[in-house]
């Protein structure tokens, strides 16, 4: 059992300086790796998320303008459909004229033709 104990604490012994060059890299690595990794990760997603958030904020701008433009359209169409409206009921009343006129005319003719075959007797 002595034998198995001294084995073993060399064992231990010869691990020292493993354990301390484990240790010595681990720092290393920490220091030289870890740290300015996580900063660089760090600054690239507060980079990303702000490049997110003015991406969203030009999306909203851009609907915002969307639907002011949509909206400047249908005010247009409807301008134009007014104007095509009141146009065509201008031209609805002088058609209604013109009838009208032709109508009053066709009778004026029309009756001096009736009194005409006795004007000639």
């Amino acid at each position: 059992m002595d034998e198995t104990l001294r084995q073993l604490g060399g064992l231990l012994l010869g691990s020292i300086p493993t354990i301390i060059l484990l240790v010595v890299l681990y720092g290393a690595y920490a220091v030289i790796v870890h740290k300015p990794l996580s900063r660089v990760l760090a600054e690239r997603r507060a980079k990303t998320e702000g490049a997110i958030e003015k991406a969203r904020a030009d999306v909203a701008a851009a609907e915002a303008r969307t639907a002011e433009y949509e909206q400047r359209l249908r005010e247009a169409r409807m301008a134009v459909f007014r104007t095509q409206e009141a146009r065509r009921q201008a031209a609805l009343q002088a058609r209604a004229a013109a009838v009208a006129f032709a109508k009053e005319t066709a009778a004026k003719a029309k009756a001096l033709v009736a009194d005409a075959p006795l004007l000639h007797r």
